[in-house]
């Protein structure tokens, strides 16, 4: 193989809110950290143990305002991108280094939001079954009349 390749896909929750910064040229990053867990049994103790992993996260411009706009702690989001090394000099006069995942490709698994929803929906519909009042979508066909179709069967 002649070629090299870095690639890197995560499925994991966000840690914190989308830190926006604008730039004068009208472009923007976001970033932000994702959780990863690996969970295993010790086998000399029987204990489940979980290993949590934080990834830096960096998104570019239209993809930055997305993420910012629908993005909230806690939210599940798959990416896919490269890892980049960065370096700066940090107040005390010290050379910092760190490492991030600059996205390509992103997808909305769950929101913190819809999970909780999710959650509240099962214990919500037990109170709801018992409501008749409910009225039919404007497409359907009355109580008590068929609608005609054209099927062969």
């Amino acid at each position: 193989m002649n070629g090299t390749l870095n690639k890197v896909m995560l499925i994991g929750h966000l840690g914190d809110e989308v830190k926006m910064h604008y730039f004068e040229g009208g472009g923007s990053i976001g970033r932000f950290p994702i959780a990863t867990n690996e969970t295993y049994t010790n086998k000399s103790t029987g204990e489940r143990v979980t290993n949590t992993d934080w990834h830096n996260i960096v998104v570019r411009n239209k993809a930055a305002e997305i993420c910012e706009k629908y993005l909230s702690k806690g939210d599940k989001v798959y990416v896919e991108g490269r890892l980049k090394n960065r370096q700066w000099q940090g107040e005390d006069g010290n050379t910092r280094y760190t490492t991030e995942i600059h996205v390509q490709e992103f997808t909305f698994l769950t929101t913190k939001k819809e999970s909780m929803a999710n959650s509240d929906n099962t214990s919500g519909n037990a109170q709801n079954a018992g409501n008749d009042n409910r009225t039919p979508p404007k497409d359907s066909t009355p109580l008590g009349q068929t609608e005609e179709d054209d099927l062969p069967f």
